[in-house]
């Protein structure tokens, strides 16, 4: 964990937050001494998480719905006092079809509404609150499929676009005094991969250098640092925490090797 009371008298928000990576950084933001807002689309599983950091609270929320998204904004400034911290961990993705022209447009509206768009609607609502605090920090969770072809039409571009809105957005919001940072995972444990033990373990023997796949706390770790005042001169900038994958093509290495 990193050091406590980093984010005393924070208030923070973090959707998608009730598993997997989104429920990590609640739960690292609140070690810190951050006050957070558990948002998910389960509102239920929300609360459960919530009962179990110090100092939290839940909302149930669709960042696909405006209104939603504008109330739950202004539940975490009301509850708090003030607004410090966005996360924008929410998602969609659903698998590809077996061929691109079998793709429907409301796979990739749903993808891009939730993905991308609810990362914009969530910014907007917490853009005045940010700004007022004189701290405030936005962390959007990308993936290095944004980066290179690792499936997920839809969810891939939906990511891209992120990268390209944390860019423009810490341009807009830097006057103001917010910053805006990205962090792009690679293979994380989460429940998507369960079942799929033999999956992970070649994954980690044969593509990531390190040696393993990602924790939901290796991105909180990240996310932490971008949210705090470390990184009080970072802005607009994607980070990847990806255990070495984008930077060594090991698959290329093994084959010269092997030759």
């Amino acid at each position: 964990m990193g050091a406590p009371g980093r984010f005393d008298g924070y208030g923070a928000v973090v959707t998608g937050a009730a598993r997997g990576i989104g429920e990590a950084t609640a739960r690292r933001l609140g070690s810190e001494g951050a006050r957070v807002l558990v948002v998910d689309i389960d509102e239920g599983l929300a609360h459960e998480v919530a009962a179990t950091i110090p100092e939290a609270a839940a909302y149930g929320c669709d960042v696909g719905d405006p209104a939603a998204v504008g109330a739950a904004v202004a539940y975490a400034a009301e509850t708090f006092g003030r607004l410090d911290v966005l996360v924008n961990n929410a998602f969609a993705r659903t698998p590809d079809a077996a061929r691109f022209e079998d793709e429907t447009d409301e796979v990739w509206q749903r993808s891009l509404d939730v993905t991308l768009v609810g990362a914009l609607r969530c910014a907007r609502a917490a853009l005045p609150h940010l700004a007022a605090s004189g701290r405030g920090a936005i962390v959007n969770i990308g993936s290095v499929n944004a980066e290179q072809a690792f499936g997920g039409h839809a969810y891939s571009a939906a990511k891209a676009g992120l990268t390209s809105l944390t860019r423009t957005l810490a341009a807009e919001a830097a006057p103001r005094g917010v910053r805006v940072n990205q962090v792009n995972p690679g293979t994380i444990r989460t429940r998507a991969w369960e079942g799929r033990e033999r999956e992970l373990e070649a994954l980690a023997d044969r593509v990531y250098p390190l040696g393993r796949v990602g924790e939901p706390e290796d991105i909180a770790a990240a996310v932490a640092f971008l949210a705090s005042p470390d990184a009080s001169w970072v802005t607009g900038t994607t980070l990847r925490v990806d255990g070495g994958l984008m930077a060594v093509n090991t698959g290329f290495a093994r084959a010269l090797a092997d030759d």
